[in-house]
């Protein structure tokens, strides 16, 4: 790309306004990278449902035709397909033999469910995000917000697929042990509270390894708790886990020894009103855990490839979401630990400490 000159005016004073062409040059080459890398995240959903990194998986060089044949796909689609994963340095590509291969890392992040850092599945999210956009470009006028309801029903699973290898990896190996006492209360039998609880992910994990304990999964969206009865049986958590359509901050139950929000207290739209009702549900010693994505305290300090995934994801599906629920205030997904003792405090909560920490999540552990 190469640009010789540009003739622009500022639109407040009418003068004429002098461009480094250099830099001009080199944004537009940037927003022509991130306008391929938006297309190229198409072609990661399609691998996805159609099977062709699974079909790679055991990283093997595979010429086009014997991907689609793995696959059961149309050969010159997968050909066009793998160029593009190429492209993105996805796949391999030996030019000597015409053969495509997916290293086993990519493999791990691209194929295999089980793996702490599977991503594909997350595609979901992104169609779904992109299916709102119109939308949420004119609430930007309108503000009247867009409730998670309303979403494509890819968002709910593309976000289940986006949580569940940290919540798998992380939760009860790391998170909650880092809690003071939880685990021992967990283990001897207590009761647990999960709001925003989604399709159960973090519900399920903790049910799977606590079975003395019973865990309560809340959350305002029906076709959600639906999903979420139906994992928990598949895993054989049924017996000890119940999940109820309820607001956050009308929470129906009382006496649990463990409140949690994973991931969702900043797409509520009274934050300070879900922690007090969270409050009056513990017992006297009980704690609630708040995993959130993970975020300094300034805009400069989240300026990262995951700050920007956050504060966009933030900006379609959390904020939305909050302003439809009465902005109260709303947090978004890069509060920062700042805001969120704020809010801590606001509903009573004296004592707060940082227990935990991903590349990812904050995890706070809270008292009364």
């Amino acid at each position: 790309m190469s640009i010789d000159s540009i003739d622009t005016t500022n639109q407040h004073t009418d003068a004429p306004t002098t461009l480094d062409l250099d830099r001009v040059e080199a944004f537009a080459g940037q927003v022509a990278g991130d306008i391929g890398t938006v297309f190229a995240g198409a072609t990661v959903y399609i691998g996805h449902h159609a099977g062709l990194y699974t079909a790679m998986a055991d990283g093997g060089a595979l010429t086009p035709e014997e991907v689609a044949d793995r696959a059961g796909a149309h050969p010159r689609y997968v050909r066009e397909w793998l160029g593009a994963q190429a492209a993105g340095g996805y796949v391999e590509y030996e030019p000597a033999s015409g053969a495509y291969r997916l290293p086993p890392e990519h493999a791990a992040v691209l194929a295999d469910p089980m793996s702490p850092a599977y991503l594909a599945g997350a595609s979901d999210g992104m169609a779904a995000i992109w299916a709102a956009a119109e939308r949420v470009a004119t609430d930007f006028t309108l503000g009247e917000g867009v409730p998670w309801h309303e979403h494509d029903p890819r968002l709910f699973s593309g976000t289940e697929e986006l949580f569940r290898p940290s919540y798998q990896t992380f939760l009860t190996s790391e998170w909650i042990p880092s809690l003071e006492g939880v685990e021992d209360r967990l283990t001897a039998g207590a009761r647990v509270a999960d709001v925003g609880c989604g399709h159960g992910v973090s519900t399920v994990v903790m049910a799977g390894s606590f079975a003395a304990s019973h865990f309560h999964g809340y959350d305002a969206h029906d076709a959600s708790i639906s999903t979420a009865r139906r994992r928990a049986a598949d895993a054989g958590v049924g017996d000890r886990t119940s999940f109820e359509v309820a607001l956050a901050t009308k929470l129906p139950d009382l006496g649990f020894d463990l409140v949690c929000f994973f991931d969702s207290l900043h797409d509520m739209g009274d934050p300070v009103g879900a922690l007090v009702s969270a409050r009056e549900a513990l017992t006297s010693d009980g704690t609630v855990m708040l995993i959130e994505p993970f975020a300094g305290d300034g805009v400069e300090d989240n300026l990262t490839p995951v700050g920007r995934l956050y504060y966009a994801a933030s900006t379609l599906v959390c904020t939305a979401n909050g302003i439809a629920q009465g902005n109260r205030p709303v947090l978004g997904a890069q509060a920062g630990e700042a805001a969120l003792r704020d809010v801590l405090a606001q509903a009573g909560f004296t004592r707060v400490r940082r227990s935990a920490e991903t590349p990812f999540n904050l995890v706070l552990e809270a008292r009364p």
